[in-house]
């Protein structure tokens, strides 16, 4: 029987959340391992944009987009309820999601990595321009933390701790990788900084076992 093929990154924030929701789901599936300077031809043949992840199934089709990744795997098999949160919609989450993207997204990366963005420096210098996506980026982290409020506290506040119930869904799995990245770039000022619902959320998801199941590194040759 021919398995999924699953070109991941361990690290990726993106690659991440699709390896998530294929564990949850069950899903059978070889994964590759990919050395973002050493690409395979085979990810490029069926990918030529070469990022991770890319769902290759036994029927050939390709999916190559995180979140469609995480969709089409529970809409197979969907244990937790990640499609149907508690409060709110779908849509709503994907909302949520798309702002993730377009609002954090780009901040954090010119916080973790201000070289690349040189030309967009206009004057400032590399630490101020660094900060300064810091603090655009915890505009994002400030939205979170109100939603988290409104749906009764973080885990540990006698309430739930998803983004749309009390329980997680698509929205808290699909974004916290991203959280994650930034706080991991400099504990101390995420720990001073970002709201502390925020925080206690973000432990509590990578807190889970699934979690660690995915961020295990593969074994040799895999």
């Amino acid at each position: 029987m021919r398995l999924p093929v699953l070109y991941t990154f361990r690290r990726c924030p993106y690659a991440m959340r699709a390896r998530w929701a294929l564990h949850v789901a069950g899903v059978a599936l070889r994964q590759c391992e990919v050395a973002l300077r050493d690409k395979p031809p085979a990810m490029l043949a069926v990918s030529p944009k070469g990022t991770v992840p890319v769902l290759v199934l036994p029927d050939g089709a390709v999916i190559d987009e995180s979140l469609d990744i995480m969709r089409w795997a529970l809409a197979r098999h969907d244990p937790e309820g990640w499609l149907t949160p508690q409060q709110g919609s779908l849509e709503a989450m994907l909302a949520l999601i798309a702002s993730c993207e377009q609002d954090f997204k780009p901040h954090l990366d010119r916080y973790k990595y201000p070289v690349r963005y040189r030309c967009e420096w206009a004057g400032a210098d590399e630490p101020g321009f660094s900060q300064a996506h810091f603090e655009q980026g915890l505009g994002f982290l400030h939205a979170l933390s109100q939603r988290l409020s409104l749906q009764g506290g973080a885990a540990g506040e006698g309430g739930g701790f998803g983004l749309f119930g009390p329980q997680p869904a698509l929205a808290d799995i699909a974004i916290v990788p991203f959280v994650r990245q930034m706080a991991r770039h400099d504990p101390a000022r995420f720990a001073q900084r970002a709201p502390a619902e925020v925080g206690r959320w973000m432990q509590a998801l990578l807190a889970r076992d699934d979690f660690e199941s995915i961020m295990r590194k593969p074994a040799a040759g895999a």
